[in-house]
């Protein structure tokens, strides 16, 4: 008796739920609602926003249905949800693959699947497919991502549905699901991948904005390509001075002779006799990394074949910029452009931005008031309500309104970050973590690009743009990590 009144009684699922991040979701989906209300109300508008004829009506739909699919999750058993991780990354595949065949074009996209009076986007779900592949594949005896071919695999998984995506002529939901590459980082991919990641990204941008740009005044040298050049010495001496400290000596080597190589011959090109000197900062580029080719078969050392592999990488890269550029779709060519200032088109591709910057602004810091927002009214900033439903924040509720959203999004993503590292269980933790790197993606590409901060790839603010797809799609990606967290207590999965 005495033990049967010691021992301790099992939590219930009840107890065991977040209820914080709930909160947080409900208190995100209230003002969402009220956003959508804002940038489709009209000042002669004779429906008021609850009626279904209006999307602010619609939208109440979706939050309902919402609410019944996390409902529904939550009483699910997240051993079951685990084991069908595989199946629903496959069926995910296979739909993501038929899609342009069933889909009707929308604004150039074949993304989505019309069923009856409603269309869908599967790519918005398929996230949570992938999240759950990668979580299973990753918590397999044995696995390790820092072994080359585990890594390989979760390469795989995530590159597969970004290619079926990209057929789909969605590139910007296939970025999102580049954000996973977080989740391998936390979970010991090397930081030299990263590293390179965004190294590309650094070249890219430079290369592109200063191409045309000449180096002191000399019109046969490119300010681009000599940046570039120099960053590429830069990084990979940075990098042989991390991985490989008794070769450090050999780093400052290549910093002091590439500053030095550089600006001499910036100088003969500019005061002696006027020529493409880029091309020694290239050859001098070149030297170094033939140089660590050598030492790596001389002294069999990983270290210097891998930085040597990265500058070769980085110059390859830099000079198929163009080329990368000019594959591109002519609108997205066009906005790349603009963001970085190439060209100013304020009645093409730079219009949105423009638009959303002038919402935001007017908006001042307690904003005009609900319903009373003008741009958003008279549509002056399109897709107001999906890609640029922030424009409706900035203008209606002001920079404390903005500044509200932002910490909640926060607070989630905190909060988020909270929840994976408490799981006992790899699968649980890899799932949280990708669910937070995915939100994360959402939100700061979403309100950079209507801060014109980033380029208008065309992706949705989670729980505030209109919509069911990506409604449904967030709502259950988070609430399946939810319904795995409640689980955690269990001593058998």
């Amino acid at each position: 008796m005495r033990q049967a009144k010691n021992k301790k009684k099992a939590p219930t699922l009840w107890s065991s739920i977040d209820w914080f991040t709930i909160f947080i979701y409900i208190v995100l989906l209230a003002l969402g609602w009220m956003s959508v209300c804002g940038a489709c109300y009209n000042f002669d508008q004779t429906d008021g926003i609850l009626s279904f004829s209006t999307r602010s009506g619609m939208q109440i739909v979706w939050i309902g249905t919402s609410l019944l699919l996390a409902f529904l999750i939550l009483m699910t058993d997240d051993r079951l949800i685990e084991s069908l991780s595989y199946i629903i990354y496959i069926g995910f595949l296979g739909l993501l693959f038929i899609t342009p065949l069933l889909a009707h074009d929308i604004k150039g996209s074949m993304s989505w699947i019309k069923l009856g009076s409603f269309s869908v986007q599967p790519a918005e779900f398929a996230k949570f497919g992938v999240s759950l592949c990668l979580a299973k594949v990753m918590s397999t005896y044995g696995f390790d991502v820092r072994n080359w071919k585990d890594l390989a695999i979760c390469f795989v998984l995530i590159v597969v549905p970004m290619a079926l995506i990209i057929l789909q002529k969605e590139t910007g939901s296939a970025l999102v699901y580049s954000a996973l590459f977080l989740m391998l980082y936390r979970e010991g991919m090397p930081g030299s991948l990263l590293f390179t990641a965004i190294s590309a990204v650094v070249y890219f941008v430079v290369g592109v904005r200063f191409a045309d740009a000449p180096l002191l005044g000399v019109e046969q040298m490119s300010l681009g390509h000599g940046l570039v050049m120099l960053l590429i010495q830069m990084f990979t001496a940075g990098l042989l001075w991390v991985y490989k400290p008794e070769a450090r000596g050999l780093a400052r080597r290549i910093v002091s002779y590439s500053l030095a190589i550089d600006a001499a011959a910036v100088l003969f090109a500019r005061y002696i006799y006027p020529c493409n000197a880029v091309w020694l900062a290239v050859a001098a580029c070149a030297v170094m990394t033939l140089y660590l080719l050598y030492l790596s078969l001389r002294d069999r050392s990983l270290p210097y074949l891998l930085m040597g592999l990265f500058a070769l990488g980085s110059m390859t890269f830099h000079y198929s910029a163009d080329f990368m550029l000019s594959k591109m779709q002519s609108h997205q060519q066009k906005r790349i452009r603009v963001l970085l200032g190439l060209e100013d088109d304020p009645r093409g591709a730079g219009y949105n931005v423009i638009q959303a910057k002038i919402a935001i602004g007017s908006g001042g810091l307690e904003g005009k008031g609900f319903l009373n927002g003008t741009q958003t009214k008279l549509k002056y900033v399109p897709e107001q309500d999906t890609d640029f439903i922030f424009c409706t924040v900035g203008e209606e509720e002001g920079f404390i309104g903005c500044a509200v959203v932002l910490t909640l999004f926060l607070a989630l993503i905190l909060r988020l970050i909270h929840l994976a590292e408490r799981q006992p269980f790899t699968f649980g933790r890899v799932y949280g973590y990708c669910v937070l790197s995915i939100f994360l993606f959402h939100v700061f590409i979403n309100v950079g690009m209507v801060l014109g901060l980033t380029p208008v790839i065309g992706i949705p603010l989670p729980f505030f743009s209109y919509g069911g797809s990506s409604l449904w799609g967030f709502t259950i990606l988070l609430f399946i990590f939810l319904r795995i967290d409640a689980g955690r207590g269990r001593l058998q999965r």
